[in-house]
């Protein structure tokens, strides 16, 4: 594990509010994963900071403040373009709720505030000042050792929050490192504070596991410890189900690694939605899963289609957003295509108008890591994929009708030159056209379509 040296890539902008604290005789430290992060030799991508200053002090010697989070002494200071959030040392009350302290007090010193932290590895703080390091609780021992462990008595830090417990496995999955036996034993006896946490906080750490580099560890964490019955039941319902002879694993354990084989996109929303794509798809599976006597074999028919209906109902119940919904429920709905290279072009359009094409690159992912997840299969890529994809962009180069709207006749056409009243018959003579256009591309101008139009609806 690499120090980093603080003083040469701190940015200015933190240096500077260091320099301005100073000025004004306050305190100034960096703080929680900022620290952390220093410690394991990795550049943060957030800067936080604690200081005595209250929260009114703040906001007098900073032109440009933001009170995101007064209540709990929380200011953000914008400062040469960056955004870092100004906390108050401060102690915690009880926590009644199980979710957040009833009461915050302001304290004076960092030691105070470090210890209402959740993990050690969490609770290290670095004097912007003189560049001494407060390591109180061992954090950086635990970094050394790769291990999670709370400050103070984990029961109690449970206790006050419940989703810590999640946050546990969050940075266990993330850093691959092991949780602490105490802390572990705590968790398990604290599940169920998991029930008193609003879906949406769950919904972030769990988003923050499937991002993380060991996700497979993280999930099976879940597991273990009784979550995943709590947060999602439905997934649960796979362990231990066998599959037929084209699966190595049974139906919960085909999703872990489908989802493990999920490749990172660039941008890390669309991979997010890609493997919840791939740890759902196969949800369906234990509830259609019927078996054919004759050739004793199992089958799953419409298991897309039932676990889209069935995912859609996790993520709403996890507060995930219509467009992620919609997105992620039509990959699974659609994820059990089969390319055959005796595919037409016009079986290859029809493909592209019912996925979508900004859709495709992913469903194609989401349908590599189904192949590699079954265990059946080397971990490279198929080559099938590839030559699909290559047809995929011939076609798009060749500018093809692929939708109605790339048909070169329009509606509004259709009732001026038939004589037609808006309503249902539109729809269909478009779909008739459009139909007619994926077999034969050539066929769209607007003269050919006015007149296949014609023959179309003469004969309805």
């Amino acid at each position: 594990m690499i120090e980093l040296n603080y003083k040469d890539i701190i940015p200015n902008a933190v240096k500077k509010i260091s320099e301005i604290l100073d000025k004004h005789n306050f305190q100034c430290y960096l703080v929680g994963g900022a620290v952390r992060d220093y410690k394991r030799g990795c550049i943060p991508k957030e800067f936080d900071i604690a200081t005595n200053a209250l929260p009114e002090n703040v906001i007098s010697i900073f032109k440009h403040t933001v009170p995101t989070g007064i209540k709990h002494g929380t200011i953000l200071v914008i400062i040469d373009g960056m955004h870092v959030e100004i906390t108050t040392f401060r102690a915690d009350g009880e926590y009644s709720d199980g979710r957040r302290p009833d009461t915050v007090s302001y304290s004076k010193t960092i030691e105070e505030d470090l210890s209402r932290r959740d993990f050690t590895i969490n609770a290290m703080a670095l004097n912007l000042q003189d560049y001494s390091f407060v390591d109180l609780f061992n954090g950086q021992n635990d970094l050394n050792n790769k291990i999670i462990k709370t400050v103070g008595n984990p029961y109690e830090r449970f206790k006050e929050d419940g989703l810590r417990i999640m946050r546990a496995i969050r940075f266990s999955s993330r850093f691959d490192f092991n949780i602490e036996e105490e802390t572990y034993n705590a968790m398990l006896d604290s599940i169920n504070m998991i029930e008193r946490i609003a879906n949406e906080r769950i919904r972030e750490e769990f988003n923050g596991i499937l991002l993380s580099n060991n996700t497979f560890r993280g999930i099976e964490i879940l597991r273990e410890t009784g979550i995943l019955d709590i947060i999602m039941p439905e997934l649960m319902e796979g362990y231990g189900v066998d599959q037929n002879k084209y699966h190595k694993y049974d139906i919960y354990y085909h999703n872990l690694r489908t989802l493990e084989a999920v490749e990172e996109e660039s941008d890390e929303h669309l991979t997010l939605l890609i493997k919840i794509a791939a740890l759902f798809h196969d949800v369906a599976k234990p509830f259609v899963k019927k078996k054919i006597e004759k050739h004793n074999e199992d089958v799953y028919y419409n298991h897309e289609i039932v676990g889209a209906a069935i995912t859609k109902k996790i993520m709403r119940r996890l507060k995930y957003s219509n467009s992620d919904i919609d997105f992620v429920t039509l990959l699974i709905r659609h994820h059990m295509f089969y390319y055959q290279s005796d595919w037409t072009d016009g079986a290859v359009r029809r493909f592209m108008n019912n996925v979508g094409i900004p859709n495709i690159r992913a469903l194609l992912k989401l349908r590599e890591a189904d192949r590699i997840g079954s265990g059946k299969k080397q971990n490279r890529k198929s080559d099938a994929i590839d030559r699909l994809l290559e047809r995929i962009e011939i076609i798009i180069e060749q500018e093809n009708a692929i939708t109605v709207r790339d048909l070169n006749i329009k509606g509004g056409d259709l009732i001026r030159e038939f004589n037609l009243k808006e309503g249902i018959i539109i729809g269909r003579v478009l779909n008739y056209l459009l139909e007619t256009i994926l077999d034969e591309p050539e066929a769209n101008s607007y003269e050919t379509l006015l007149s296949k139009a014609s023959e179309y609806i003469k004969n309805s």
